[in-house]
């Protein structure tokens, strides 16, 4: 008959001690009939997981959490603002602290600097990536994030100070809260509970921290291709958690939308003229810049380039089943965003034209009077700023062709003796992935252990450039797990994390681990 120390030693058990089986075996040795018992069942006992300790960790750790939150809410990470570069840079010196105080190995890459519109330079924010164990027997997981922060300031309407963490009815008030701090601090906090229960990391894990996502990641798509080969070489899977969910309901997201961001410039006259004295006689860009505005989508919402919308993916039938099932009131949408009539009246129609549509944007024009008062000019240059989502299948480097071509035919049709210049600044490709990867199937099993619900598989209207990127370089396969909240308020004044999410999103990471490490 084995031992229990032998049985350790065959089933290798993830989650409990040497010490612990050799104390069993002795102190059930005399009992030889109870041991024969025992031992049938060790292999399922000495593998369970413990999630009800870890999650009673978190749950006494809450406090702690909250206070980290604190801590880096307050660091002024505002990655638009070089004012508040120094800032930026000791928040990626207290990400890599924090993760070197784990016992990660950490390395702060430089990704060069970035070039103002003066022509001078400054240094790029670091890049912190970190590794937790390399054990070659499990599966490694890249968690990616970003700790800069979007601008932010008491008088742009918040209710609070923004960079003074403030706790009100359950919510967490602060810059960056949702997005993307605390989404990092729960995973760090998650890998942090394992290793102070004494319990092996289920998988590897990998980090990738970024300060500069909310300016376009200036410099890390050249890192993650300089990195390919070493850094991502033993990575299987990438973790996104910069998004959020839906409703009140738990979500895994699966694709977001691309953008192609235009500008249209239309020059006429060396100078700004006087209105009075000249109105009538020339014939102002303003006005050709808003009447080929006007020509790139209807009244109706339908995007008029030809070949745009024929390049749309079809919507098929078992992806309106998903739409369909998913929890979303047409009404909450209306109100929380103040207005009582939408472009379309039913769920799927909405959500589908939010998710799975390209869409039309105009954003503003440069060079127009738009301060208070009255000013009676005529712009000598006016630049029309606009771009359009991205949805497969559809190619930046077509659209652009598409859009161009357009836009000159319909200038060319005003006779006009202005010039116009189209350019193209932003050409970022959608993502999509495959929810019947075992990536998905893990983090539906992750949700339901946490909150007892199915979660929604929902796709993201924005753009996040990087899980593109990382599909297109590393070919590994990606999931976007988030646990901000619907009303989080992204960008927005008061944008807040709730305790709830914050705390069971912790318990959502650490279970999700242990589901990644069962994927065959």
């Amino acid at each position: 008959m084995m031992t229990l120390q032998e049985v350790f030693w065959v089933h290798k058990p993830k989650y409990i001690t040497r010490a612990t089986v050799r104390q069993l075996d002795h102190q059930l040795s005399p009992n030889k009939m109870f041991v024969v018992t025992l031992l049938a069942v060790i292999p399922a006992i000495i593998n369970a997981h413990p999630f009800d300790e870890l999650h009673q960790y978190v749950d006494d750790h809450v406090e702690d959490y909250v206070e980290a939150l604190r801590q880096w809410v307050a660091v002024e990470s505002d990655s638009s603002d070089v004012t508040k570069r120094p800032d930026l840079h000791r928040m990626m010196d207290m990400t890599a602290e924090k993760l070197k105080g784990m016992g990660a190995e950490v390395e702060m890459v430089d990704i060069g600097t970035q070039e103002l519109p003066d022509g001078t330079t400054l240094p790029l924010p670091k890049v912190v990536t970190a590794q937790i164990g390399n054990d070659s027997n499990k599966h490694t997981v890249c968690i990616y994030g970003h700790v800069d922060v979007q601008p932010a300031k008491k008088e742009d309407g918040w209710a609070t100070d923004p960079y003074n963490l403030t706790d009100i009815d359950g919510n967490l008030y602060g810059r960056g809260a949702s997005d993307n701090k605390a989404p990092v601090l729960a995973w760090i906090h998650a890998v942090e509970a394992y290793q102070a229960l004494n319990l092996d990391l289920p998988v590897n894990v990998k980090f990738i921290i970024e300060g500069m996502e909310e300016t376009g990641s200036n410099g890390l798509d050249s890192m993650i291709v300089a990195k390919r080969d070493t850094f991502f070489s033993d990575v299987d899977y990438i973790i996104i958690s910069d998004c959020g969910w839906l409703s009140r309901r738990p979500a895994l997201t699966y694709g977001t939308r691309g953008n192609c961001y235009f500008f249209a410039e239309v020059e006429g006259p060396k100078q700004d003229l006087h209105s009075g004295v000249y109105g009538g006689t020339v014939i102002e860009p303003m006005t050709d810049l808003i009447g080929i505005l006007d020509s790139l989508i209807s009244p109706s919402g339908k995007i008029l380039v030809p070949g745009i919308r024929e390049a749309v993916a079809p919507f098929s039938d078992e992806e309106w089943k998903m739409y369909q099932d998913i929890e979303f009131d047409v009404d909450t949408y209306k109100s929380k965003i103040g207005i009582d009539q939408l472009m379309y009246n039913n769920k799927v129609d909405l959500l589908a034209h939010r998710w799975r549509h390209p869409t039309v944007s105009i954003h503003g024009i440069e060079g127009a009077f738009s301060a208070s008062g009255s000013k009676t000019v005529i712009p000598a240059k006016v630049i029309g700023k606009f771009s359009i989502r991205q949805v497969p299948d559809m190619d930046p480097a077509m659209v652009k062709k598409q859009v161009t071509d357009y836009l000159h035919s319909v200038f060319t049709k005003r006779k006009s003796p202005n010039k116009l210049t189209v350019t193209m600044i932003i050409g970022a490709k959608p993502w999509l992935a495959d929810t019947k990867h075992p990536l998905y199937e893990a983090g539906i099993a992750a949700v339901k252990r946490v909150f007892q619900v199915e979660p929604d598989l929902i796709r993201e209207g924005g753009t996040i450039p990087i899980a593109r990127t990382f599909q297109d370089v590393t070919k590994k396969n990606i999931i976007m797990l988030p646990i901000g909240g619907f009303d989080d308020g992204l960008h927005s004044q008061n944008e807040k994390m709730s305790r709830y999410n914050y705390i069971e999103g912790t318990k959502l990471f650490i279970s999700y681990l242990h589901e990644v490490a069962e994927i065959k």
